[in-house]
């Protein structure tokens, strides 16, 4: 059977900001009825072509299409009222007005210049029923509703508009699985209807199981297109890149050593986590798994004082003393502690300030003189930090908002870095960015433990914690259920703990998570 005709087509398309080039001749074609899954590394093109489609960037060159008539919006607000839709990873929804008014804002419908609500509410509910959400109440605030549940309500929008391209941006990012497969169900629901989606996402294995046909872009030109089942995942890679990576996965050798971080019967002032023990040893990485909601973040945050603890013990053996709960981060920065937050725009980054005050915040005496900070040395810190990680930019004195997403959490690895932490606490430090930013933590990781540094990491990807690293801990209700050698664990197994469905795990908190456990197991190997 032929494939249809496509009904978005992209020719040529071209963008330059100055000497940059971010779109160099790129052609795409969405088909209705169909998923177009638009792939590439952070800074490959994929967003200024987003906004090219939307309106919001005009190119310099290059034309467009839909359903076969001229298509070259001059705004956003046309571009909608062509049928285009964006859906981006960060919501553009009103929390405090309800999910009517959110629904209609800009498509109010009046009579005699009032408001007709029951019109409203109407067509409201008919565009959720289409989405298999007729039961929603339309009158809640959307600020109280579950981040899934929310996506639905702006995608019901691009249902009012009877949107014919839809474009979901990273939309499973911050999602549980029940959730990101709830809108998978949803995306069905837009193809059947004559739609064509074009779905962004890093996530390999979520691509093959939505996506139809594929596009691949890198360093701004379009490298690869295609049906999904006629390409490897390999090759997907490949082609993201510019070259074979046989093991996303990379390993440095590391041998795991005496205690280094030691948490005793930790509770939060909310009770979570409760009661939480663990050992981390220098040259170990630890990984943390659990459903969303089991506490692994606010573990983190109670080690690094961020959150207020009710009890429980925490000690550093580079400072050989106990850290004060109540001591803060700048307490746990001066014991030897890092820390990388899941939430880089919100709080892991100063967005709007330049790489070299991110990086080296914290940690100022080095680049200091008899108390007189020295007005080049944080650039040349920087510009050395940049280099060893790879990391994408003009230079130390450009603001870290620029960057794209895996360059960002490069710079927040830096302060780690720069603060010569011997802890590293991070949390999901791979979300949200690509294969190759990904590849690049994992070896930074190993080569961390290398080096003697203990590290504890949260995620919420298992095959990642499983080839990463040395044990993996399950989190349930805010407690820590389980923690065993990387190699003793099986997604089955892992989800049971998580669920409360494994008779084992009691068994397991004492022999492997205890303050007084000072040598790895048996089973647990010596060296990664």
């Amino acid at each position: 059977m032929a494939a249809p005709a496509p009904l978005l087509a992209m020719h040529a398309v071209s963008k330059r900001y100055g000497p940059t080039v971010a779109l160099d001749d790129v052609s795409l074609a969405a088909r209705p009825g169909r998923v177009l899954a638009l792939i590439g590394e952070n800074g490959a093109g994929k967003s200024t072509l987003m906004k090219v489609l939307a309106g919001a960037v005009r190119p310099d060159a290059g034309r467009m299409t839909l359903a076969g008539a001229s298509y070259a919006p001059a705004g956003p607000t046309a571009a909608r009222a062509a049928g285009v839709a964006m859906i981006y990873q960060e919501l553009n929804l009103a929390p405090d007005l309800s999910v009517e008014d959110n629904l209609m804002l800009g498509r109010e419908r009046s009579r005699f210049g009032f408001l007709s609500r029951s019109e409203q509410r109407r067509r409201c509910r008919a565009a959720l029923d289409k989405l298999g959400h007729g039961a929603l109440d339309v009158r809640t605030p959307v600020g109280r509703l579950p981040v899934g549940t929310r996506q639905v309500v702006e995608i019901a929008r691009a249902v009012l508009d009877e949107a014919r391209v839809v474009v979901f941006d990273e939309p499973t990012s911050s999602l549980p699985r029940r959730e990101a497969e709830a809108l998978f169900a949803v995306l069905r629901t837009l193809t059947e209807g004559g739609a064509a989606v074009i779905y962004i996402s890093h996530f390999l294995e979520e691509v093959r199981t939505v996506c139809d046909d594929y596009a691949v872009l890198r360093d701004g030109r379009a490298v690869g297109s295609g049906e999904l089942k006629d390409v490897t995942e390999p090759d997907l890679v490949a082609l993201m890149v510019g070259r074979t990576v046989d093991d996303l996965f990379p390993r440095v050798p590391h041998t795991p050593g005496e205690p280094l971080l030691t948490v005793n019967n930790l509770t939060g002032a909310d009770r979570t986590p409760e009661g939480a023990s663990l050992t981390v040893r220098r040259g170990e990485i630890l990984g943390v798994s659990g459903l969303i909601g089991a506490g692994r973040t606010e573990l983190l945050r109670a080690i690094y004082g961020l959150d207020a603890v009710r009890s429980g013990r925490i000690t550093v053996s580079r400072s050989g003393a106990e850290v004060a709960p109540g001591a803060g981060p700048r307490g746990r920065i001066r014991s030897g502690v890092g820390f990388v937050s899941e939430d880089r725009a919100g709080e892991g980054l100063m967005l709007n300030r330049t790489l070299a005050e991110n990086a080296t915040l914290g940690r100022l005496g080095p680049l200091s003189k008899c108390g007189l900070l020295n007005p080049a040395a944080p650039n040349r810190a920087t510009a050395a930090l940049m280099q060893r990680l790879g990391v994408k930019a003009r230079g130390p004195g450009q603001t870290a908002g620029e960057l794209s997403g895996g360059n960002q959490q490069k710079i927040a690895v830096a302060r780690v870095l720069h603060q010569d932490s011997d802890v590293w606490l991070l949390d999901e430090p791979t979300r949200g960015i690509d294969v190759g930013a990904k590849s690049d933590l994992y070896r930074l990781m190993g080569e961390a433990a290398a080096a003697g540094k203990a590290v504890l990491f949260v995620s919420s990807y298992l095959p990642e914690l499983l080839a990463v690293c040395d044990r993996v801990a399950v989190m349930r209700r805010g407690e820590l259920v389980a923690v065993r050698p990387a190699a003793e664990w099986t997604a089955e197994s892992a989800m049971a703990a998580a669920v409360g469905a494994d008779s084992a795990c009691a068994d397991t908190v004492g022999a492997d998570s205890g303050a007084g456990e000072t040598e790895p197991s048996p089973s647990e190997p010596k060296a990664r």
